[in-house]
């Protein structure tokens, strides 16, 4: 635990409530609300002028891309109306925002004042307009020029007795070209201790896909979702987290497309969709989306995509040739049958028990399958963030190798990503168990020896400051202490290193924990003009589809003191490694374009890079699972064999599932409404069914205190208000990042590392 209670606040949001008011559910997500609520955002922030600019060119060609969810935009002609959802326009206002912290506030502010605030006070103030530097022991950030901070951690870096001792996370907000300069930097410093955002969200994928498919992305494109037969949605909120989304449900529905959602909770999103770009949706009428919902148990998708194989087998040995692609089956893949034997032995009264779906229901799901071959299976964190997160996406891909639907129109898997550009980061470099192809790609490129250890991945940093093994944290973006498990274990790791250093935008929680020495560097955000040598840059990001294209910022930004990301990475280079780096830095500085030749020479897929980028929808990287390939150790897509450990609760302990509210994306809290859920004002809530509240003799509003156990150490969050809610018996949801700190940081996917965020043992408490 903190050493005091000062550390406490620090690193928890405030125990206070803020006026709980509830509602019903809405039936359908977006409508005029989305387009009231948007607008109000954005021009409460940004004023009617700077907004309108913004708004018209975000996620448009020739715009930029929104700093939101990484879903693609359209091939073809993009929306001259709104060419983005409410949470984009949300991501906007915060980033448009006229409003900007100077040396002025933080010297009105002290740390510990700004760290009693709650996250979506603190995320209001402003943006960040100059680097600001805390001393050790101080109170108050202070302002500090930019060599002098470059000074200040090259210093740092240099006097640790290993490269290991410092740690260089990245969040998805970092464009291709600063991601790869990031990377290439941190390899010549010396370290692969490269965690991303990737750890905390879908590692679990992209460890289940490369193992079974060759390629740890996703499959499909957008214009698939045309074509599709059938999609299925798992662990996915999309009218909250990826609402642009439910634009390409709503085409695929007009197409004949059978929609199965499978979620714990009844998603607003999932159900229906008023499209706010047609007649019809902005005067109120609705899409229904969802043909087929299945309210899963928490960790309950496993077994049910087992018992959905099951009974497909059996409806196979009815019809023979008429339910399994065979021919696809023996030419394209390996391991059938030992994972047909290994099926055939399973119990479907057993699994129908464990994923909480009655028999009869996984028969529809069946009968929607059994004679389509055209079909998209979607997931996010609903599956990544389980103990056997990697073994539930390959028994996904198990599925889709049976019915033959990997590799051609209409069908394939689809990971949805979280942040903008999380996948492209990973795809030029950041990633802490770097290939040996790529290594040697890098030392033959640049002429120094990249190290070949495997570093730290997010779990393991934070053990690793614990354990002061790693001294300094250089953060590219991302709120991490609100990201990451074991809030006061983070804290604590947090603050036993001798500097802390975030590169961002805005002031988040992350820069209020600190270490001895902090340090708050600005940048420029997506939004922003980026202007070098008398000429507008642009820099590029990948979406969840594998289309990379640019981004070019349109708003003059709001100090001239701010540096863009892929400067502060080459002037933090030249002053840490000074004459004995073998890259030139100044080159960067002059045009992006340099940046972007060395990614072509460097990574494959990205041939004639500032060509086809410059291209008004940009360009689709190569995908083998997308040209019917497998790039496997045999060039054969492989089965998996898992067996389904049901989870089994004691008297007293509930499952907890932290989500996201519609007011928020990811960290960055952008008000205190859930309105698709009826919950107003308030987040510190648990949603629970109401036969689980009788049991535990608990009343609408009821105040709770929640624990966790793990390990043999008391984990407590205090004060949250008990909602009756349509979730499955045994189970319950709260927020995050208020009740992260419940999720204990031991507590990991198998092969992913990923925090098990989504499934966490809790016991009640009425609050005294």
């Amino acid at each position: 635990m903190p050493e005091n209670q000062n550390e406490h606040i620090a690193a928890e949001n405030p125990e206070t409530f803020t006026g709980l008011r509830l509602g019903p559910p809405k039936k359908a997500a977006a409508g005029v609300p989305a387009i009231v609520e948007s607008f109000k955002q954005v021009f409460g922030e940004a004023g009617v002028l700077r907004g309108l600019k913004a708004l018209n060119k975000l996620n448009q060609k020739g715009g930029f891309d929104c700093p939101s969810c990484a879903w693609p935009d359209p091939d073809d002609e993009r929306s001259g109306i709104a060419e983005y959802c409410e949470n984009g326009a949300k991501a906007i206002a915060e980033e448009a925002t006229a409003k900007k912290l100077l040396a002025d506030f933080f010297k009105a502010h002290t740390v510990s004042q700004l760290a009693a605030l709650s996250d979506f006070e603190i995320g209001r103030k402003g943006r960040l307009a100059e680097p600001m530097y805390l001393p050790k022991g101080a109170e108050n950030y202070q302002p500090i020029s930019w060599n002098d901070a470059f000074h200040k951690i090259a210093d740092a870096l240099n006097s640790l007795s290993s490269p290991d001792e410092a740690v260089f996370y990245t969040s998805g907000r970092t464009g291709n070209e600063a991601a790869f300069l990031y990377q290439l930097f941190v390899r010549e410093y010396g370290t692969n201790n490269l965690p991303d955002c990737s750890n905390m969200c879908h590692e679990s994928s992209g460890v289940a896909l490369s193992e079974s498919l060759g390629i740890g992305k996703g499959s499909v494109t957008l214009d698939d979702f045309n074509k599709a037969e059938v999609i299925m949605i798992l662990g996915q909120n999309p009218g909250t987290n990826h609402p642009r989304m439910l634009t390409a449900l709503q085409k695929a529905k007009a197409n004949g497309t059978t929609i199965i959602s499978i979620n714990p909770l009844p998603e607003t999103g999932l159900m229906g969709f008023s499209n706010p770009q047609t007649l019809k949706g902005f005067l109120g009428m609705e899409t229904a989306l969802t043909d087929i919902f299945l309210q899963v148990k928490l960790n309950g998708d496993l077994p049910l995509l087992q018992a959905i194989e099951l009974i497909l087998f059996e409806e196979q040995q009815k019809n023979p040739g008429t339910v399994f692609d065979h021919d696809f089956i023996e030419k394209h893949t390996e391991g059938y049958e030992s994972f047909k034997n290994h099926l055939l032995h399973q119990n479907i009264h057993a699994l129908s028990q464990s994923s909480g779906i009655h028999i009869n229901e996984i028969k529809t799901v069946v009968e929607a399958l059994k004679n389509k071959s055209r079909i998209i299976v979607c997931w996010a964190m609903g599956l990544t963030q389980h103990k056997n997160a990697v073994d539930t996406i390959r028994e996904i891909v198990n599925l889709l190798l049976l019915k033959g639907s990997i590799g051609k129109p209409g069908a394939g898997t689809c990971p949805v990503r979280g942040h903008s550009n999380v996948q492209g980061d990973r795809t030029v470099g950041i990633y802490e168990q770097p290939s040996r192809k790529f290594l040697d790609s890098i030392e033959k490129n640049f002429h120094f020896t990249p190290p070949a250890k495997h570093g730290y991945d997010v779990v393991e940093s934070i053990k690793a400051m614990h354990e002061g093994k790693a001294k300094i944290f250089f953060a590219m973006g991302g709120n991490f202490l609100s990201a990451t498990p074991d809030t006061l274990f983070t804290a604590e790791a947090l603050q036993r290193c001798k500097l802390t250093v975030q590169v961002s935008t805005k002031l988040n929680r992350s820069h209020l924990v600190h270490g001895e020495e902090a340090l708050i560097l600005p940048c420029l955000g997506r939004s922003d003009k980026d202007t070098m040598n008398g000429e507008d840059q642009f820099v590029s990001c990948e979406n969840s589809m594998g289309v990379v294209q640019q981004s070019k910022g349109v708003l003059d930004p709001v100090s001239d003191k701010l540096l863009s990301e892929p400067v502060i990475v080459c002037r933090l280079a030249k002053a840490t490694l000074g004459n004995r780096s073998k890259v030139n830095w100044d080159k960067y500085m002059l045009h992006y374009d340099h940046i972007r030749d060395d990614i072509e020479k460097t990574i494959p897929g990205f041939d004639r890079y500032n060509e086809r980028v410059r291209m008004p929808a940009g360009f689709y990287l190569p995908n083998c699972n997308r040209d019917g390939r497998f790039d496997t150790d045999s060039g054969k897509a492989k089965f998996n064999i898992a067996t389904d450990k049901p989870l089994v609760l004691k008297e007293d302990e509930l499952a907890m599932m932290t989500i996201r509210s519609h007011d928020q994306f990811n960290t960055t809290i952008y008000g205190l409404d859930d309105r698709y859920r009826g919950i107003y004002n308030e987040r510190r809530v648990i949603l629970m069914n109401q036969a689980d509240m009788n049991r535990f003799g608990l009343k609408k509003e009821d105040v709770v205190d929640l624990y966790n156990f793990s390990d043999g150490k008391e984990r407590v969050a205090h004060k949250f208000i008990v909602i009756p809610y349509a979730i499955p018996a045994g189970c319950t949801a709260t927020y995050f990042p208020e009740a992260n700190v419940l999720v204990p940081v031991s507590a990991v996917a198998e092969k992913s590392n990923t925090p098990m965020s989504k499934l966490v043992l809790i016991k009640l408490k009425k609050s005294s």
